[in-house]
């Protein structure tokens, strides 16, 4: 792995406006031989998603004939345990997590949250004034975790008029009544309209149109494109076996909610004949140590039962099953379409309906099947594994998922930046 890696250690950040940065000219190079500066910022306070999702961005970047120099700003605290791209240069913010709406608390330390807030600040904004990036490309949360974004969005509009801002959006966020009304009471309209220059939706709009949906203003649905979605694909093996008990992987993201699910695959499987299946169960590494030794006791027995804490190679996991049993989240559900396999998903119910909305739409399309995550789920688990092992598969519609979705948010930055000529139209 060769990518610089920095630590949210170090000396805290002064003002912004000592040592004469601001009022500072900040020259752009358009077009030429040199390489397109990205900042991607991903807040990452709960789960592994919006990490996932901006690692495959990133790939993609760095990959492109035209290569981007890109810079990944990450709250995750698996950063320093992840694979990730050649080339990657890392900024980690000291990580907090989600504890209810817009409130938060430090995962590793036992500082006041205002302190970790301001320090995260204070080090995002000084990463732009440092390096003066051509785009900044935000993920998911328009004002950062917090709120905390709001200064270096501030100062980039005041003193660097020529870098791009750009918001890149899931397609389904939560019930649109629920976005609405959230973006009402944090006025997020107005910040997208003023401190934006770009809107790119992951996903495709004869799916799910979010213009509509949120009751997104003319002024924003000028700017605003769909990318199609954003996944790391799977990697066939050409060495995979077929003989033998048929291979269930289960998989819950980053694990933090996830115990219930994998306690009533394990329930699920005392329904089913012995030896029917072969069982890859992988955690995540942000579920609790406690609830990992439940599950670990319950598997020792069970010599066809693997478990796997964390993988940082999930679409090869995917290729490799023959079913996948997974909750609802956007990377994980891409990647199981990619991969061509028959999935069960099991979406959470709660704190938002995205979940449950993203797997009825995927259910409706044929490409899965979906269970509620209610009483009795081992036993529609089971009864849904058995069908599966009888033959059934979830019937495809003709309707084809766009999966080109790094490739076209890699377009559009291109266009920003170097103003090259692209085609965004398939996704839409």
């Amino acid at each position: 792995m060769n990518c610089r890696y920095e630590p949210h250690g170090g000396e805290p950040f002064a003002l912004a406006t000592q040592n004469g940065l601001c009022g500072q000219a900040w020259p752009r190079q358009r077009g030429g031989k040199s390489s397109p500066r990205v900042f991607l910022y991903s807040h990452d306070t709960y789960g592994l998603g919006h990490l996932r999702r901006n690692l495959a961005i990133a790939e993609h970047l760095l990959g492109r004939e035209r290569q981007f120099k890109v810079r990944l700003l990450t709250g995750s605290p698996v950063i320093s345990d992840w694979s990730l791209p050649q080339g990657l240069d890392v900024t980690a913010l000291p990580p907090v997590v989600k504890t209810g709406v817009e409130t938060y608390r430090p995962r590793n330390s036992q500082l006041p949250f205002g302190l970790i807030k301001a320090y995260r600040e204070a080090l995002i904004l000084k990463a732009v004034i440092a390096e003066a990036p051509d785009v900044l490309l935000v993920d998911h949360a328009p004002a950062g975790m917090n709120a905390e974004l709001l200064a270096t969005l501030a100062f980039i509009r005041r003193e660097m008029p020529s870098t791009h801002v750009v918001l890149g959006l899931r397609d389904i966020l939560d019930a649109p009544k629920t976005v609405r009304e959230i973006w009402h009471e944090q006025a997020i309209i107005p910040l997208i309209e003023n401190l934006y220059d770009q809107v790119i939706v992951y996903g495709c709009r004869a799916l799910f149109d979010v213009v509509a949906g949120y009751s997104l203003p003319a002024s924003i649905a000028a700017k605003l494109s769909y990318s199609g979605y954003v996944a790391r694909m799977p990697r066939p093996s050409p060495f995979r076996l077929s003989s033998g008990p048929k291979t269930v992987l289960v998989t819950a993201g980053g694990g933090e909610d996830g115990f219930f699910l994998m306690e009533a695959y394990l329930d699920a499987l005392t329904h089913l004949a012995e030896g029917a299946v072969r069982s890859k169960i992988v955690t995540g590494p942000l579920m609790s140590p406690a609830q990992r030794q439940l599950l670990d006791a319950r598997a020792r027995a069970n010599s066809a039962i693997e478990i796997i804490t964390l993988t940082r190679d999930l679409p090869t996991m995917l290729d490799e099953a023959d079913l996948i049993v997974s909750m609802g989240g956007y990377n994980t559900s891409v990647e199981i379409i990619g991969s061509g396999k028959p999935a069960i998903l099991v979406p959470r119910a709660a704190p938002r309906a995205e979940q449950k909305m993203r797997a009825e739409m995927l259910a409706r399309l044929g490409y899965v099947w979906t269970l509620a995550p209610q009483e009795g789920l081992a036993g529609r688990l089971a009864a849904q594994i058995t069908q599966f092992l009888g033959g059934a598969r979830p019937l495809r519609g003709a309707q084809g998922l766009d999966l080109d979705g790094a490739r076209r948010v890699g377009d559009l930055l291109e266009t920003l930046v170097c103003g090259a000529s692209q085609n965004l139209e398939a996704a839409q």
